[in-house]
């Protein structure tokens, strides 16, 4: 998704557009996260996310710092933003087994 939101809007609340802003942005990774995976096994879905005034002014960010961005946005002033959320499957990383204790070792045996 590569979209360029109205901030403010002379007829609604800024408030209410935020919310109407972020809604749509859950419902998009929502609606992507539901896609089928390469193999789901040992695959999940991450997104790649920039935001910014406009296009060249934009940022890398992570997924989870987005609304967080969007409310630093409308208390700057903004009066639109660029937000560009990018779909991949990614490997799920390896987990390491956790080391045994020593005295559950010498019990065992």
């Amino acid at each position: 998704m590569k979209k360029i939101f109205k901030l403010q809007d002379e007829k609604k609340h800024a408030d209410r557009v935020l919310e109407a802003i972020k809604h749509e942005i859950r419902k998009y990774a929502k609606r992507e996260s539901k896609k089928k995976l390469p193999e789901s096994a040992s695959m999940y879905w991450d997104f790649d996310c920039r935001i910014g005034q406009d296009f060249p002014s934009s940022q890398v960010i992570k997924f989870e710092e987005l609304t967080k961005v969007l409310d630093n946005a409308k208390e700057s002033g903004w009066t639109e933003c660029y937000v560009e959320i990018l779909a991949r499957a990614a490997n799920k990383p390896l987990k390491t087994p956790k080391p045994v204790p020593e005295e559950l070792e010498s019990k065992e045996s």
